[in-house]
């Protein structure tokens, strides 16, 4: 994981929240029911989930910041709130918690910002590796909602930038094994970066790598790569510049079917 500080990545956080309010800025209410890229969800649905989430997460954030364990048994009651309000409401509550978090996070004294600590999903997080957590959520599942509206649309270059720190550990959990062993050289751009994917019937790994002797290669955009790791590199969101070399694309989206 890269080092980044708190407030870089509360920045790049509130700019994905803010490109998620002006999609919605654009729909009237009848239009919040239309599809979303997730399967089975619609663009109003996609919002309750970021809205949950975020209500979840701040509990989380102020636990933290007072040393006490993360709170249990409040995911449930929250999920079936959210879950009975109307389309309009989830929308509305959504933009209203994510920017009570994006408050409640960037007014918290410097001094309790260095030592949060919490224990959560069997890591040990400090600020800055939470704040990742909301931020890869709220990136993606903006993007679910921006290419509903927009078939061109991609993940925001800044926020792909973060995300791509995490693609070694999220590539990990998220990918399946394969029949087929392959190592594939991967080389992205905006920002230039360089990785070895490693999948076999064992799983995925992911590493960082420079070996330019390597037989297979996967040409492609920062945030072509993270959408391919999440699942969401299907062939009409794949962009034209996307290049693989001795390994098969359709391989690569069955290792990484999303989740």
């Amino acid at each position: 994981m890269g080092e980044r500080s708190t407030s870089e990545i509360l920045d790049v956080l509130r700019s994905a929240h803010s490109r998620f309010v002006a999609a919605f800025d654009s729909l009237d209410e009848e239009e919040l029911t239309r599809p979303s890229y997730d399967d089975g969800w619609s663009v109003a649905q996609v919002a309750s989930h970021l809205g949950s989430g975020t209500e979840i997460f701040r509990h989380h954030l102020e636990a933290g910041g007072l040393g006490d364990p993360a709170p249990d048994g409040i995911n449930e009651p929250i999920w079936e709130a959210w879950n009975a309000k109307s389309p309009g409401q989830q929308v509305r509550d959504a933009v209203a918690v994510v920017t009570a978090f994006l408050e409640a996070a960037e007014t918290m004294p410097e001094d309790r910002k260095a030592a949060w600590r919490l224990e959560l999903f069997g890591l040990d997080l400090d600020l800055e590796g939470f704040l990742r957590m909301r931020l890869n959520e709220h990136a993606v599942h903006t993007w679910d909602v921006t290419v509903a509206l927009d078939p061109a649309s991609t993940i925001a270059p800044n926020a792909a930038a973060l995300l791509a720190d995490s693609l070694p550990a999220i590539a990990g959990w998220a990918g399946k094994p394969s029949d087929e062993q392959v190592s594939v050289e991967v080389r992205t751009t905006s920002p230039e970066l360089a990785f070895r994917l490693d999948l076999g019937p064992g799983g995925v790994t992911l590493t960082p790598s420079l070996d330019d002797t390597a037989t297979s290669s996967l040409t492609l955009p920062t945030e072509a790569f993270v959408r391919l790791v999440y699942g969401r590199l299907d062939h009409e969101h794949t962009p034209a510049s996307v290049a693989a070399k001795g390994v098969d694309l359709d391989l690569l989206r069955a290792v990484f079917p999303g989740f």
